[in-house]
């Protein structure tokens, strides 16, 4: 689904909502992920079943396996995982090295 995938990528993790945790607390179950997340979510109202989209930033790449910083690391699968904007690295607008004098 996601190839192409590099550090520092924002990339989109579509999650399950298992339940409310607190009044403003959600736990959801991210595919590929393994164990429960806990989110915030003070402003809608989700319900049990309803699926949520995390977006965060790629930290590391192994083979298939992508860890993404979604305020804690979370590891999944490249498949599980939908681009959102592709990094790009600043411009220089002065060389590195100085004129010769």
């Amino acid at each position: 689904m996601a190839k192409g995938i590099k550090v520092g990528d924002e990339v989109a993790i579509t999650a399950t909502v298992r339940r409310r945790v607190t009044e403003d607390r959600i736990s959801v179950s991210i595919p590929s992920y393994g164990f429960p997340h806990s989110i915030i979510d003070r402003a809608s109202k989700v319900k049990k079943g309803q699926p949520i989209e995390l977006v965060g930033d790629v930290t590391h790449v192994d083979g298939e396996w992508v860890t993404v910083n979604l305020g804690v690391p979370v590891t999944v699968n490249m498949d599980t995982l939908r681009l959102v904007t592709s990094y790009v690295p600043p411009k220089r607008k002065a060389p590195l090295i100085d004129k010769p004098t």
